[in-house]
Protein backbone atom coordinates (compact mmCIF):
# COMPACT_ATOMS: atom_id res chain seq x y z
CA UNK A 1 0.00 0.00 0.00
CA UNK A 2 0.99 3.42 -0.53
CA UNK A 3 0.32 6.58 1.12
CA UNK A 4 -0.57 9.23 -1.87
CA UNK A 5 -0.15 12.53 -0.80
CA UNK A 6 -3.27 13.81 -2.31
CA UNK A 7 -6.44 11.72 -3.61
CA UNK A 8 -7.32 14.77 -6.00
CA UNK A 9 -6.25 13.29 -9.51
CA UNK A 10 -3.60 15.58 -11.02
CA UNK A 11 -4.39 18.34 -13.28
CA UNK A 12 -5.51 17.09 -17.08
CA UNK A 13 -5.86 13.64 -15.37
CA UNK A 14 -9.59 12.53 -15.13
CA UNK A 15 -11.76 10.00 -13.80
CA UNK A 16 -14.22 7.97 -14.76
CA UNK A 17 -15.55 4.25 -14.84
CA UNK A 18 -13.62 1.98 -17.94
CA UNK A 19 -16.12 -0.22 -19.31
CA UNK A 20 -15.03 -3.70 -19.76
CA UNK A 21 -16.04 -6.90 -21.05
CA UNK A 22 -16.10 -8.01 -17.07
CA UNK A 23 -17.61 -5.02 -15.81
CA UNK A 24 -16.62 -1.07 -15.15
CA UNK A 25 -13.45 -0.50 -13.22
CA UNK A 26 -12.89 2.99 -11.63
CA UNK A 27 -9.50 4.41 -13.12
CA UNK A 28 -7.60 8.06 -13.10
CA UNK A 29 -6.80 8.53 -17.05
CA UNK A 30 -3.81 10.60 -17.68
CA UNK A 31 -3.50 12.31 -20.95
CA UNK A 32 0.04 12.87 -22.87
CA UNK A 33 1.32 16.20 -22.11
CA UNK A 34 0.81 18.66 -24.70
CA UNK A 35 3.34 19.13 -27.52
CA UNK A 36 5.02 15.98 -26.40
CA UNK A 37 4.74 12.82 -28.68
CA UNK A 38 3.05 9.89 -27.70
CA UNK A 39 5.18 6.87 -26.87
CA UNK A 40 2.49 4.48 -25.24
CA UNK A 41 -0.25 4.04 -23.36
CA UNK A 42 0.64 1.79 -19.64
CA UNK A 43 -1.71 0.64 -16.92
CA UNK A 44 -1.26 0.85 -13.64
CA UNK A 45 -2.02 -2.05 -10.90
CA UNK A 46 -1.93 -0.91 -6.74
CA UNK A 47 -0.72 -3.51 -4.13
CA UNK A 48 -2.84 -4.88 -1.28
CA UNK A 49 -5.18 -2.33 0.58
CA UNK A 50 -4.32 0.08 -2.06
CA UNK A 51 -6.33 2.21 -4.94
CA UNK A 52 -5.41 3.79 -8.16
CA UNK A 53 -4.54 7.07 -6.35
CA UNK A 54 -1.77 5.44 -5.51
CA UNK A 55 -0.19 6.26 -8.76
CA UNK A 56 -1.20 10.18 -8.88
CA UNK A 57 2.50 11.37 -8.27
CA UNK A 58 3.44 10.08 -11.39
CA UNK A 59 1.41 10.82 -14.20
CA UNK A 60 2.65 14.12 -14.77
CA UNK A 61 5.98 13.49 -14.83
CA UNK A 62 5.17 10.40 -17.64
CA UNK A 63 2.69 12.49 -19.22
CA UNK A 64 6.16 14.61 -19.84
CA UNK A 65 7.80 11.51 -20.96
CA UNK A 66 5.13 10.81 -23.95
CA UNK A 67 2.99 8.07 -21.84
CA UNK A 68 -0.48 7.75 -21.39
CA UNK A 69 -1.21 6.47 -17.82
CA UNK A 70 -3.97 4.75 -16.33
CA UNK A 71 -4.70 3.89 -13.15
CA UNK A 72 -6.96 1.43 -12.25
CA UNK A 73 -9.19 0.13 -8.99
CA UNK A 74 -9.30 -3.55 -8.61
CA UNK A 75 -12.10 -5.46 -8.19
CA UNK A 76 -13.52 -4.66 -4.68
CA UNK A 77 -10.67 -2.04 -4.11
CA UNK A 78 -11.70 1.63 -3.77
CA UNK A 79 -14.45 2.76 -6.03
CA UNK A 80 -14.24 -0.49 -8.17
CA UNK A 81 -17.68 -2.41 -7.48
CA UNK A 82 -17.58 -6.17 -5.91
CA UNK A 83 -19.13 -9.01 -3.82
CA UNK A 84 -18.74 -7.98 -0.08
CA UNK A 85 -18.84 -11.89 0.93
CA UNK A 86 -17.85 -13.62 -1.66
CA UNK A 87 -14.08 -14.56 -1.79
CA UNK A 88 -14.58 -16.54 -5.05
CA UNK A 89 -14.70 -13.18 -6.34
CA UNK A 90 -11.16 -12.16 -6.04
CA UNK A 91 -9.36 -15.72 -6.99
CA UNK A 92 -5.89 -14.46 -8.25
CA UNK A 93 -7.03 -15.91 -11.78
CA UNK A 94 -10.48 -13.68 -11.46
CA UNK A 95 -8.24 -10.67 -10.79
CA UNK A 96 -5.37 -11.68 -13.64
CA UNK A 97 -8.39 -11.94 -15.90
CA UNK A 98 -10.01 -8.30 -15.19
CA UNK A 99 -6.52 -6.82 -15.75
CA UNK A 100 -6.50 -8.29 -18.94
CA UNK A 101 -10.25 -7.23 -19.81
CA UNK A 102 -8.90 -3.90 -19.08
CA UNK A 103 -6.27 -3.63 -21.11
CA UNK A 104 -8.84 -5.01 -23.78
CA UNK A 105 -10.74 -2.08 -23.24
CA UNK A 106 -8.08 0.80 -23.37
CA UNK A 107 -7.67 -0.44 -27.28
CA UNK A 108 -3.68 -1.23 -27.64
CA UNK A 109 -1.29 -2.60 -26.02
CA UNK A 110 -0.25 -1.39 -23.37
CA UNK A 111 2.86 -1.53 -20.74
CA UNK A 112 1.89 -3.30 -17.60
CA UNK A 113 3.19 -2.12 -14.27
CA UNK A 114 2.35 -3.95 -10.88
CA UNK A 115 2.69 -2.77 -7.36
CA UNK A 116 3.31 -5.57 -5.12
CA UNK A 117 0.48 -7.74 -4.73
CA UNK A 118 -0.60 -5.98 -8.31
CA UNK A 119 2.68 -7.06 -9.36
CA UNK A 120 1.82 -10.84 -8.48
CA UNK A 121 -1.84 -10.27 -10.34
CA UNK A 122 0.12 -8.76 -13.28
CA UNK A 123 2.05 -11.57 -13.14
CA UNK A 124 -0.82 -13.98 -13.56
CA UNK A 125 -2.77 -12.09 -16.49
CA UNK A 126 0.59 -12.55 -18.49
CA UNK A 127 1.00 -15.93 -17.95
CA UNK A 128 -2.93 -16.34 -19.01
CA UNK A 129 -1.94 -13.84 -22.41
CA UNK A 130 0.92 -11.94 -23.03
CA UNK A 131 -0.40 -10.70 -26.26
CA UNK A 132 -1.78 -7.70 -24.84
CA UNK A 133 1.27 -6.34 -22.77
CA UNK A 134 4.56 -4.30 -24.51
CA UNK A 135 6.08 -5.04 -21.28
CA UNK A 136 5.79 -5.89 -17.47
CA UNK A 137 6.96 -3.92 -14.80
CA UNK A 138 7.17 -6.10 -10.83
CA UNK A 139 7.15 -2.66 -8.90
CA UNK A 140 8.05 -3.80 -5.32
CA UNK A 141 6.91 -7.61 -6.35
CA UNK A 142 8.53 -10.38 -5.18
CA UNK A 143 8.97 -13.85 -6.65
CA UNK A 144 6.17 -15.74 -4.40
CA UNK A 145 4.94 -15.24 -0.54
CA UNK A 146 5.73 -12.19 1.74
CA UNK A 147 8.43 -11.89 4.56
CA UNK A 148 7.23 -13.82 7.57
CA UNK A 149 6.81 -10.88 9.07
CA UNK A 150 4.56 -8.99 6.61
CA UNK A 151 2.54 -12.77 7.11
CA UNK A 152 2.24 -12.32 10.87
CA UNK A 153 0.62 -8.82 10.06
CA UNK A 154 -1.74 -9.94 7.17
CA UNK A 155 -2.69 -12.86 9.13
CA UNK A 156 -3.78 -10.14 12.07
CA UNK A 157 -6.06 -8.28 9.39
CA UNK A 158 -7.48 -11.42 8.38
CA UNK A 159 -8.57 -12.82 11.75
CA UNK A 160 -9.89 -9.34 12.29
CA UNK A 161 -12.15 -8.96 9.46
CA UNK A 162 -13.76 -12.40 10.25
CA UNK A 163 -14.69 -10.90 13.44
CA UNK A 164 -15.33 -7.09 12.94
CA UNK A 165 -16.82 -4.81 10.46
CA UNK A 166 -14.70 -2.39 8.74
CA UNK A 167 -15.46 0.16 10.43
CA UNK A 168 -14.48 -1.69 14.20
CA UNK A 169 -11.05 -2.49 12.34
CA UNK A 170 -10.24 0.76 10.88
CA UNK A 171 -10.80 2.32 14.85
CA UNK A 172 -8.72 -0.76 15.91
CA UNK A 173 -5.61 0.01 14.10
CA UNK A 174 -6.05 3.80 14.70
CA UNK A 175 -5.70 3.12 18.21
CA UNK A 176 -2.63 1.49 17.73
CA UNK A 177 -1.41 4.92 15.91
CA UNK A 178 -0.20 3.43 13.03
CA UNK A 179 -3.30 2.13 10.38
CA UNK A 180 -1.43 1.44 7.68
CA UNK A 181 0.92 -0.44 9.20
CA UNK A 182 -1.39 -2.97 11.23
CA UNK A 183 -2.96 -3.16 7.66
CA UNK A 184 0.53 -4.87 6.36
CA UNK A 185 1.79 -1.88 4.83
CA UNK A 186 4.36 -0.12 4.61
CA UNK A 187 3.99 3.61 4.40
CA UNK A 188 4.60 7.28 5.87
CA UNK A 189 1.37 7.29 8.19
CA UNK A 190 1.65 11.80 7.92
CA UNK A 191 -0.22 13.80 5.31
CA UNK A 192 -2.66 15.72 7.99
CA UNK A 193 -6.10 14.84 8.48
CA UNK A 194 -7.38 15.40 5.00
CA UNK A 195 -5.38 12.35 4.28
CA UNK A 196 -6.34 10.44 7.04
CA UNK A 197 -9.62 11.37 5.75
CA UNK A 198 -9.23 9.74 2.52
CA UNK A 199 -7.57 7.23 3.60
CA UNK A 200 -10.53 6.35 5.79
CA UNK A 201 -13.18 6.78 3.31
CA UNK A 202 -10.58 3.85 0.91
CA UNK A 203 -10.71 1.88 3.63
CA UNK A 204 -14.37 1.69 4.34
CA UNK A 205 -15.13 1.33 0.62
CA UNK A 206 -12.84 -1.30 0.04
CA UNK A 207 -14.62 -4.93 0.10
CA UNK A 208 -13.41 -7.23 3.25
CA UNK A 209 -13.47 -10.02 0.74
CA UNK A 210 -11.20 -8.60 -1.49
CA UNK A 211 -8.98 -8.24 1.50
CA UNK A 212 -9.14 -11.14 2.67
CA UNK A 213 -8.58 -13.67 -0.30
CA UNK A 214 -5.78 -11.28 -1.75
CA UNK A 215 -3.93 -11.14 1.88
CA UNK A 216 -4.43 -15.06 1.50
CA UNK A 217 -2.55 -14.86 -1.72
CA UNK A 218 0.29 -13.19 -0.21
CA UNK A 219 0.91 -15.22 2.02
CA UNK A 220 0.94 -18.38 -0.07
CA UNK A 221 2.23 -17.74 -3.10
CA UNK A 222 4.30 -19.47 -5.04
CA UNK A 223 7.37 -19.00 -7.21
CA UNK A 224 6.17 -18.59 -10.93
CA UNK A 225 9.37 -16.90 -11.89
CA UNK A 226 10.19 -19.94 -14.22
CA UNK A 227 7.36 -19.58 -16.23
CA UNK A 228 7.31 -16.02 -16.64
CA UNK A 229 10.66 -16.25 -17.86
CA UNK A 230 9.55 -18.30 -20.61
CA UNK A 231 7.22 -15.70 -21.74
CA UNK A 232 8.58 -13.40 -24.47
CA UNK A 233 8.34 -9.63 -23.43
CA UNK A 234 10.62 -7.70 -21.15
CA UNK A 235 10.54 -7.30 -17.84
CA UNK A 236 11.66 -4.62 -15.24
CA UNK A 237 11.90 -5.15 -11.28
CA UNK A 238 11.78 -1.86 -9.85
CA UNK A 239 12.20 -1.22 -5.78
CA UNK A 240 13.11 1.49 -3.19
CA UNK A 241 16.26 0.89 -1.27
CA UNK A 242 14.77 -0.94 1.39
CA UNK A 243 11.68 -3.48 1.49
CA UNK A 244 10.34 -5.43 4.49
CA UNK A 245 7.69 -7.53 2.31
CA UNK A 246 10.18 -8.48 -0.23
CA UNK A 247 14.12 -8.03 0.84
CA UNK A 248 16.05 -6.97 -2.10
CA UNK A 249 17.80 -9.91 -2.24
CA UNK A 250 15.19 -11.75 -3.43
CA UNK A 251 14.45 -8.95 -6.16
CA UNK A 252 17.69 -9.03 -7.37
CA UNK A 253 17.25 -12.66 -8.17
CA UNK A 254 14.34 -12.55 -9.34
CA UNK A 255 15.49 -9.85 -11.82
CA UNK A 256 18.61 -12.08 -12.83
CA UNK A 257 16.21 -14.64 -13.33
CA UNK A 258 13.93 -12.90 -15.46
CA UNK A 259 16.63 -11.59 -17.35
CA UNK A 260 15.20 -7.89 -16.26
CA UNK A 261 16.52 -4.80 -16.13
CA UNK A 262 16.48 -4.25 -12.66
CA UNK A 263 16.15 -0.65 -10.73
CA UNK A 264 16.83 0.54 -6.95
CA UNK A 265 15.29 3.88 -6.02
CA UNK A 266 17.71 5.27 -3.09
CA UNK A 267 15.32 7.04 -0.61
CA UNK A 268 12.77 4.66 -1.35
CA UNK A 269 10.82 2.11 0.41
CA UNK A 270 8.33 -0.32 -0.23
CA UNK A 271 6.44 2.53 -2.31
CA UNK A 272 8.39 3.86 -4.72
CA UNK A 273 5.83 5.40 -6.69
CA UNK A 274 5.22 7.84 -3.21
CA UNK A 275 8.73 8.18 -1.57
CA UNK A 276 10.40 9.17 -4.67
CA UNK A 277 8.09 9.44 -7.50
CA UNK A 278 10.33 11.81 -9.66
CA UNK A 279 13.31 9.37 -9.61
CA UNK A 280 10.95 6.20 -10.07
CA UNK A 281 9.17 7.61 -13.20
CA UNK A 282 12.31 8.42 -14.53
CA UNK A 283 13.30 5.09 -14.31
CA UNK A 284 10.08 3.88 -15.78
CA UNK A 285 9.94 6.13 -18.90
CA UNK A 286 13.86 4.84 -19.10
CA UNK A 287 12.81 1.01 -19.58
CA UNK A 288 9.68 1.95 -21.75
CA UNK A 289 11.78 4.36 -24.39
CA UNK A 290 14.41 1.37 -24.63
CA UNK A 291 11.61 -1.23 -25.02
CA UNK A 292 10.01 1.19 -27.83
CA UNK A 293 13.37 1.44 -29.82
CA UNK A 294 13.66 -2.30 -28.97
Amino acid sequence: MSSPATFTPPPGARAYSLRTARGEFAVVDAPVAAGVEPRGVVLLVPGFTGSKEDFNPLHVPLAGRGYRTVAVDGRGQFESDGPADDESAYAQRELARDVLAQAAALGEPVHLLGHSLGGQISRAAALLDHAPFRSLTLMASGPARISDSQRERVKLLRDALGVMTMAEVWEAMRALDAPEEAAGAVVDPGGGPDGREDLRRRWLATKPAQLIATGRQLCAEPDRVAELAAVPMPFHVLSGALDDTWPLPLLDGMATRLRARRTVVEGAEHSPNTDRPRETARALADFWDTVDRG
